[in-house]
């Protein structure tokens, strides 16, 4: 089954965006990371000895600098990125918490993992140090929807308030729901998006073991590099973004001017193999056309994709295949940002959306990193070497995870 929003086309208005990513710890840093095409894979302390140690870290965010070491102990980190995301987001779309009416305003951010890197700290307190070593925050701090909870208790959000989970599409997933929850009239705002902090010992060796990291010790800079004939797996990462999504009748009685709307949402499931996508990408192609039609528009409106891209052998054959089963006439231009940032797992989606979000504001196409000589068969038209100046009106996000999770957003110029 596919799901839409449903109950026709309704535009929810982005006006703020916070992002901290590896390529920069605040928006702008991070667009002109992903717009110059650096990589930032490097190695990781923590994976020192692992088959893998290589990763994308967001060292230039510093939490207990962000929010004061008596917060910063507390949240995972999952929770510091969002909320530092958070903020800059609402500082963006010109809101102060303490004067909306907090009934009104929710709160959806998705992750894979949740707060993984606690849960590896505390086992390994409780197998060298025994059950009085163990935190009594440790659960208040590691699950999935506590990143939520933390946000809509700081700025007084009172509306809906939840995690989505849905592997590597989460933060897509929670884009669609807020959108949902506007259209409804539930919400007027909505703060929406992805967080994940998953870089520890225990996660990277399991996606090791089960062969999908690249292997390029000799070279971690290169190592993510989509729709590559050289790609090999993807890189590790860690990044929070998110969007403030509001009514368009609301933001206009406020005089916020969007940055682009969100505009479409579709979703899916393969039904198939836990880890490997529908190898003739059905799922895919079904998000997106929904997203399209829930947009109330056609493949032929699509100027550019944002595409999922992880540099696995697999994922970017068959979303390559059906990116140009679907939108081949109109060639739109692809991207992926993976090539800088690294796999942010849960919240890949929601920091491609921002970027999707940025490129129409800015009508430019980030390049793709690492894109020496495209495999063969992918006949699709790839930014690569430099961001190239693009007029548009609609782009489309993809965002594909384990469980055959599939979410796309259609995002259209304001």
């Amino acid at each position: 089954m596919t799901v839409t929003g449903g109950g026709g086309p309704f535009r929810a208005a982005v006006t703020g965006l916070g992002m901290v990513t590896a390529a920069g710890p605040d928006t702008r840093s991070s667009w002109e990371g992903i717009l110059a095409g650096r990589p930032t894979a490097a190695e990781a302390p923590e994976l020192a000895g692992l088959p893998v140690s290589f990763a994308c870290r967001a060292d230039a965010f510093d939490g207990e600098a962000v929010l004061g070491r008596r917060q910063s102990w507390r949240l995972d980190r999952t929770t510091q990125l969002a909320t530092a995301a958070t903020a800059e987001a609402l500082a963006q779309a010109g809101l102060d918490p303490a004067e909306w009416d907090g009934a009104r305003v929710g709160v959806v951010l998705g992750t894979a993992l949740g707060g993984v890197t606690t849960w590896q700290r505390e086992a390994d307190r409780l197998r060298e140090l025994g059950p009085d070593s163990v935190s009594p925050l440790l659960i208040p701090m590691s699950a999935v929807n506590m990143t939520a909870g933390q946000l809509a208790a700081a700025h007084g959000a009172r509306g809906p308030n939840f995690a989505t989970a849905t592997a590597c599409a989460s933060g897509t997933t929670a884009l669609g729901a807020a959108r949902d929850l506007l259209r409804s009239n539930t919400c007027d705002i909505v703060v929406a998006g992805g967080t994940e902090a998953a870089i520890s010992p225990l996660v990277a060796a399991a996606f090791a073991k089960m062969g999908a990291l690249s292997k390029r010790s000799d070279d971690p800079a290169g190592a993510s590099r989509p729709f590559d004939r050289h790609r090999d797996g993807f890189v590790l990462a860690e990044g929070a973004a998110v969007l403030v999504l509001e009514r368009p009748e609301h933001a206009a009685a406020r005089g916020a001017v969007p940055y682009a709307y969100l505009s479409g949402y579709g979703a899916s499931a393969d039904a198939g193999h836990a880890t490997r996508p529908d190898p003739e990408g059905r799922g895919a192609e079904s998000a997106l056309r929904a997203a399209l039609a829930d947009a109330g528009l056609g493949p032929d409106d699509v100027d550019h994709v944002n595409a999922h891209g992880t540099s696995t052998p697999l994922n970017d054959a068959v979303e390559s295949a059906m990116i140009r089963r679907v939108l081949g006439e109109r060639h739109p231009a692809v991207t992926s940002v993976k090539g800088v940032t690294g796999h942010c797992l849960g919240a890949s989606g929601a920091i491609e959306a921002a970027v999707a979000v940025l490129s129409l504001h800015h009508q430019l196409v980030p390049p793709t990193a690492n894109l020496t000589e495209i495999d063969a068969g992918m006949e699709v038209d790839v930014v690569a070497d430099k961001a190239r100046p693009l007029p548009m009106s609609t782009v489309v996000s993809h965002s594909f995870g384990f469980g055959g999770q599939n979410a796309v957003v259609t995002l259209t110029g304001a």
